[in-house]
């Protein structure tokens, strides 16, 4: 669903440029995959029909327009984007956590992280987030009417918040951070003297993130209902992957903890000279992860127990070889970075906070036009790339927005 990773504190075009570059090339593709994700999804084989805005479940939170014409593709795009994209996004921010604590100590490094992912946390959820779900009201048959848009918007037992949910667990997570580094002040410099040896043996630090959130995240899946979420006003988080999360989020902080571009990150390491080994281990794993998605709604699914330990454990699995399937290869072949690729880098943030008005109305708009699925799931895509680009571009010249984004 992303990337607010501008909000990490060094950015690919600043010092140490060429060993920060890969993780800036990073977070600019994941930042495509978000939109990409959130576009094709209006014509995703298996989108439910559109239903009364209040009448539960209420789809079109995940699912904002569903057009009629769709692309079987779409489905396997997003069963993949959802096994990983995620989960890179929190590792890839928490890579700058440790230099940053160290620069401005907890209460600045709060209060930077309160500036840059709660005030357009607010903005996201606040005025973002009912402006791309208006095409949903039309659908669902609502009057073309903001009054009764905005009463039916406030009588939801939630407030949808849409991608910028993320936010604000980012938020919590950096608190978290910051509590373990004011209550064990030598911990994240001897992550960070562990971590080192990543360099040379990416192997074992692949293995130690597989266990540990196989830890966080098999418990919770067998307890929880399929794809829960808890909602609590505009706080939403999918809750078997909270602790999940987590594990990945103090993964990047560990792996950054003696800076960036070296021990895991290092261009020059292991784990981006063996880049084609890792291409290869994704494979049965993503197919393990289908193949259970798929005998989990067949006719005669076998029980519950059984699906949630071995959906759990591919689902993990999936996530770690993709995850560092795609920090290879951009630590590999990622060595600077040019003038269309630092303005897509700097412009990230914004393009993550703002996509999804775009990806909503493009769906919307593109309705009547018999152009097929997969044209207009492209034609979705690339507009709101371009839309949501160019609309970051013009923000940043404005004095605080330029600063947060």
């Amino acid at each position: 669903m992303h990337a607010p990773l501008k909000s990490l504190e060094t950015s690919a075009s600043a010092g140490g440029s060429a060993r920060n570059a890969p993780i800036g090339a990073v977070r600019a593709f994941l930042t495509l995959l978000v939109i990409a994700h959130h576009a094709v999804l209006t014509y995703h084989p298996y989108a439910p029909p559109p239903k009364g805005f209040t009448e539960p479940p209420i789809l079109w939170t995940a699912f904002p327009v569903v057009d009629p014409q769709r692309f079987g593709g779409f489905g396997l795009l997003t069963l993949v984007n959802d096994l990983f994209f995620m989960s890179l996004m929190f590792l890839v921010s928490g890579l700058f956590v440790a230099e940053s604590l160290k620069a401005k100590g907890a209460g600045g490094f709060l209060k930077g992280r309160a500036l840059r992912l709660g005030v357009p946390f607010v903005i996201g959820a606040g005025l973002l987030a009912p402006l791309a779900y208006y095409p949903a009201w039309l659908q669902s048959g609502g009057a073309p009417s903001l009054a009764a848009y905005a009463q039916a918007w406030t009588s939801l037992p939630f407030w949808p918040s849409g991608p910028a949910w993320f936010l604000w667990v980012l938020l919590a997570f950096g608190a978290i951070a910051a509590l373990l580094d004011g209550l064990f002040p030598r911990l994240i410099p001897a992550l960070g003297r562990w971590t080192q040896g990543a360099a040379r043996r990416p192997g074992r630090a692949f293995l130690l993130l597989v266990a540990a959130s196989a830890l966080a995240y098999v418990p919770l899946n067998m307890v929880l209902p399929f794809g829960h979420w808890t909602l609590e006003g505009p706080f939403l988080i999918q809750t078997g992957r909270a602790g999940h999360y987590l594990v990945y989020f103090l993964a990047g902080l560990a792996f950054g903890a003696t800076g960036v571009g070296q021990g895991l990150t290092d261009p020059q390491g292991a784990l981006a000279r063996r880049w084609w080994a890792w291409q290869i281990l994704p494979a049965p794993a993503v197919i393990a992860a289908v193949a259970v998605f798929i005998v989990a709604f067949s006719p005669n699914p076998p029980p519950k127990a059984v699906l949630d330990v071995t959906g759990g454990l591919a689902f993990v699995l999936a996530c770690a070889t993709l995850s560092f399937a795609v920090l290879a290869v951009f630590l590999r072949f990622v060595r600077r970075t040019g003038p269309v690729a630092r303005s897509l880098q700097a412009n990230a943030y914004g393009m993550y906070l703002t996509h999804y008005v775009f990806t909503a109305w493009l769906g919307w708009l593109l309705l009547p036009q018999a152009w097929g699925g997969l044209a207009k799931g492209l034609i979705a895509f690339g507009g709101a790339v371009v839309l949501s680009w160019l609309t970051t571009m013009a923000l940043r010249r404005m004095p605080l927005l330029g600063r947060i984004l």
